[in-house]
């Protein structure tokens, strides 16, 4: 977080692990029996690297192509990671959306700058419990602009794109880098480890009630 206090009058939220409830294992614990299989499956064959990529805007059945050619013998579980992407969803963080609707009602312009697959955003903007994502002015998402979060660009895009003053604005991400990143553009930028912890910030700049 930047030291000054100036006034701000925009936030910015990253969306899973901020506001939705996104885990892998919620898909996989249904396929293995044994976590630790599981586990080893997550770090060594569908890696957080190989997802990014998507986010990156790779078309997913590349991704799964070229995944299943190294490891044939994970073919079905490769697969599984595209078609039952809706089960990685496990929900909202409520205390985050009540948050974010508390923002929107005292007028605070809102805007979500996320690290997601272009292919999936709009099917999860169509899900009935993810309606808040209506509620932002703007949404700059990764895979559409081909580029991922750390990248400065991608920060810079969501400036210009929105006529976004990084001195009037929060940022909130559950990813250390990204905050890093973020409050090396100048924004009050804030690592998200729970809703509390959060309101509690939010507070300190006059944004919500403590």
């Amino acid at each position: 977080m930047n030291g000054k206090h100036e006034m701000i009058d925009t936030v910015v939220f990253d969306l899973g692990g901020v506001l939705i409830d996104w885990n892998p294992r919620y898909l996989y614990r249904r396929l293995f029996d044994d976590e630790a299989a599981m586990e080893r499956f997550l770090a060594e064959v569908c890696t957080g690297a190989w997802n990014e990529q998507q986010d990156a805007g790779r078309p997913w059945h590349e991704a799964v192509a070229s995944l299943t050619a190294q490891f044939p013998e994970h073919a079905g579980l490769i697969a599984a990671y595209r078609d039952g992407w809706r089960e990685m969803l496990g929900g909202v963080i409520q205390g985050s959306v009540d948050l974010l609707a508390e923002l929107k009602a005292r007028g605070v312009r809102l805007y979500a700058l996320t690290n997601w697959s272009h292919e999936t955003f709009p099917r999860a903007k169509e899900i009935e419990m993810f309606g808040f994502l209506h509620w932002f002015e703007g949404i700059v998402v990764s895979g559409e602009e081909r580029l991922i979060k750390p990248d400065p660009r991608i920060y810079r895009r969501l400036f210009e794109r929105y006529a976004i003053d990084p001195a009037r604005t929060a940022y909130i991400d559950d990813a250390r880098r990204n905050v890093d990143a973020a409050a090396a553009q100048g924004m009050h930028a804030w690592w998200f480890r729970g809703p509390e912890g959060l309101r509690e910030w939010l507070a300190t700049h006059g944004l919500v009630a403590a």
